[in-house]
């Protein structure tokens, strides 16, 4: 790493170096007469400096500064703190840094909702790391709200129904496994009891289970399943024996829609913020308000959004031209016609500084035990032997889907999981790339990618695709390896693969189905280290390939990386002049603090066109 230097202060030396050259080669060797070197140009002062300070500017060369100046919301130098005091006028704000460490604003590539907002039952891995404690905290949630289970709205006829945050998974738990129907009947009885896990799988109480009308004659439609306990839980699980054949609650996919999308004659009246539908505008746009300040804590400038409506862009729109907003957001749409965009006058590259329509986003398979892969699980619980996963897209219709997008103008990005849904994103992709080449002007993308095979790297760069990484290993490592075996464990989301192959690749989280904080997504693709089950694809645990990553690159990811994705390094992703400031004071310095004290850092103060959005309270 070099110490930065603005270029200015580089010429000032320069032409210093060259006169004092010229002086030692004159012929009368009177210094009186010898030119003064040109002094640096004079500046404007700025409207804020920050100085003192060790600042990863995470430019092209990694280059560390020491100070820097702000004024309209904007990086305007950046340099030793003698270059940077040149900026200070009467009216500049002066903060002293403190020796603490500074990076750019970070980014998170897919992230549908925050965790932290009022969420109702929190079965976070903080405060759950057993199934007596998943209990418990049903039951104390179910008495606490003060709500009787079996009775109904007299104005409406809605049942209560009390749901649990999606960031949880049964790797944080002891037993490693997912709750029972009869297990979460018995801890809230007669309650609607949803256990929301991830993007695609609920679980179920009894109660819960007989409102979607479902019982072991249900056949699960063709994009989803509902799987039942077999004789291996029933042997191996106490009191599981008794429910053998029965649903074990959980339902995937396409079961969880039975009743046109979220199942309606239930409400939660004690969820609020997001959790809780608005009734107009105002209340929309208070939430995601709301939701911005807890993304701001975690040190987050940059959002793209993998798959929303009309209306929610339309409302982070609106908050960004009051100029209310503190997030830049990168859109994607799902659901939405072609006609439907246009008649809301939404177009495939519309963006400024705080909005941008990055494309279309598709689903092609499962995601923790629905990845459609092309070698069968190893122990898929409920599953058959000889499963695969869940496709759900068939490869013509999903061709068609990609070359009709290509060809109006918009880009996609597929969520794929398994290597077979890969295969199958790969036609698509050429088929459309075929008809009206995308990869030089406006390249596609692929979210997520747990299980990439060596040969579908090269197709993937001969298209230019950008990969949008997560780190959902990082919680849900033992039941994958339980899953899938081992070797494919420990190879999930191969970060390393892609960059090697010359992928571009940015990282994120996918909150809020894992924790949206990123300095723990940062921590798991350093040191592939997770939750509960150790370090998987270091090199030597299940053979594969070491998937670690540098520092520097780890930052990158969730910097520079992701402006690259969204075509935004020319304002942001790096502390460089001209670009937006936005960036984010640290509790330890990044670069030099031990691999285990990474999972530990947190934002001090988060800054957002150069005004403080977020202070943890902690002093400088």
């Amino acid at each position: 790493m070099k110490q930065n230097v603005l270029v200015f202060r580089k010429a000032w030396l320069a032409v210093a170096v060259s006169s004092a050259l010229l002086a030692a080669c004159g012929g009368d060797g009177d210094s009186s007469s010898d030119p003064a070197p040109t002094p640096p140009p004079s500046v404007s002062a700025a409207d804020a400096v920050y100085t003192n300070g060790k600042v990863l500017t995470v430019d092209a060369d990694f280059n560390i500064a020491e100070a820097f100046a702000v004024s309209d919301g904007k990086f305007v130098a950046v340099g030793t703190k003698e270059d940077i005091q040149r900026y200070v006028g009467d009216k500049t704000q002066v903060t002293d840094l403190k020796g603490r460490t500074v990076i750019p604003g970070m980014s998170d590539n897919h992230f549908h909702a925050a965790v932290g907002m009022d969420i109702g039952l929190d079965l976070s891995a903080g405060k759950v790391r057993n199934l007596q404690e998943l209990f418990d905290a049903v039951t104390e949630y179910v008495q606490n709200s003060g709500l009787d289970c079996a009775a109904t709205d007299p104005a409406t006829g809605e049942r209560t129904m009390f749901v649990s945050n999606a960031d949880w998974h049964e790797a944080q738990l002891t037993e490693q496994r997912t709750p029972f129907a009869y297990e979460l009947e018995a801890a809230a009885p007669g309650c609607v009891v949803v256990l929301k896990r991830g993007g695609h799988s609920y679980f179920l109480s009894e109660s819960a289970l007989a409102l979607w009308g479902y019982d072991e004659n249900t056949l699960p439609p063709p994009d989803g399943s509902l799987p039942k306990i077999n004789a291996a839980q029933a042997a191996s699980i106490p009191g599981a024996a008794a429910h053998e054949g029965e649903l074990t609650g959980e339902i995937v996919n396409g079961a969880r829609n039975q009743q046109a999308g979220y199942t309606p004659g239930i409400v939660n009246p004690s969820l609020k913020s997001t959790a809780r539908p608005a009734r107009n505008a105002e209340e929309r746009q208070a939430n995601i308000l709301a939701e911005q300040k807890v993304i701001n804590s975690y040190g987050l400038t940059n959002i793209r959004i993998p798959g929303t409506s009309i209306q929610a862009y339309q409302d982070l729109k609106a908050l960004a031209d009051a100029g209310k907003s503190t997030v830049r957001y990168s859109v994607l749409f799902r659901g939405p016609t072609l006609e439907e965009l246009e008649a809301a006058n939404i177009g495939p590259n519309d963006r400024d500084e705080w909005m941008q329509t990055w494309g279309i986003k598709v689903g092609l398979d499962g995601g923790f035990e629905g990845g459609y892969m092309s070698v069968p699980y190893d122990n898929p619980p409920g599953q058959p032997d000889g499963y695969v996963g869940t496709p759900l897209f068939a490869q013509e219709a999903i061709n068609k889907v990609a070359t009709d997008w290509n060809l109006a103008g918009w880009r996609m990005s597929v969520h794929a999981v398994g290597d077979a849904a890969m295969d199958i994103a790969l036609e698509a992709y050429e088929a459309a790339n075929a008809q009206k080449p995308f990869s030089t002007e406006h390249p596609w993308a692929v979210e997520h990618g747990f299980v990439v095979r060596d040969d579908q790297l090269p197709r993937l760069k001969a298209l230019n695709i950008s990969m949008s990484a997560q780190d959902h290993l990082y919680l849900a490592a033992p039941v994958l390896k339980r899953y899938l075996g081992m070797w494919r464990a420990s190879q999930i989301t191969p970060v390393k693969n892609f960059l090697d192959a010359g992928l571009q690749t940015s990282g994120g989280t996918d909150s809020s189905v894992i924790p949206t904080n990123p300095f723990w997504a940062m921590y798991h693709f350093i040191t592939r280290d997770t939750i509960t089950d150790g370090v998987y694809g270091d090199g030597v645990e299940g053979g594969g390939k070491d998937q670690r990553l540098s520092r520097e690159t780890g930052l990158r990811l969730f910097t520079n990386y992701y402006a690259d994705l969204t075509e935004e390094s020319d304002m942001k992703g790096s502390i460089e002049a001209d670009k937006v400031a936005d960036f984010v004071v640290l509790s330890e310095d990044f670069m030099t603090i031990s691999d285990e004290a990474l999972e530990d850092l947190h934002a001090v103060r988060t800054y957002v066109d150069g005004k403080e959005v977020y202070t943890s309270g902690e002093e400088l």
